[in-house]
């Protein structure tokens, strides 16, 4: 998962994490836990991808890191 990207897109919108967190149903501390830890679920994402008109969503929630 691309962190940073994903930072951009909300940036780019013009969104707060609060605003996000809120369409997706979590509170603004749970969102950051889950931006911190990279853990999002299928249904999470699909709604920040509309929220935010994520054009390439793969790059962003699926994007593989290496170590």
């Amino acid at each position: 998962m691309d962190i940073n990207r994903l930072r951009c897109e909300i940036i780019k919108n013009g969104a707060t994490y609060e605003d996000v967190a809120k369409e997706i149903g979590v509170s603004t501390g749970t969102f950051k836990r889950k931006m911190k830890n990279k853990s999002f679920g299928i249904m999470e994402a699909r709604v920040m991808v509309e929220m935010l008109n994520i054009k390439d969503p793969e790059e962003i929630f699926f994007k593989e890191e290496l170590t």
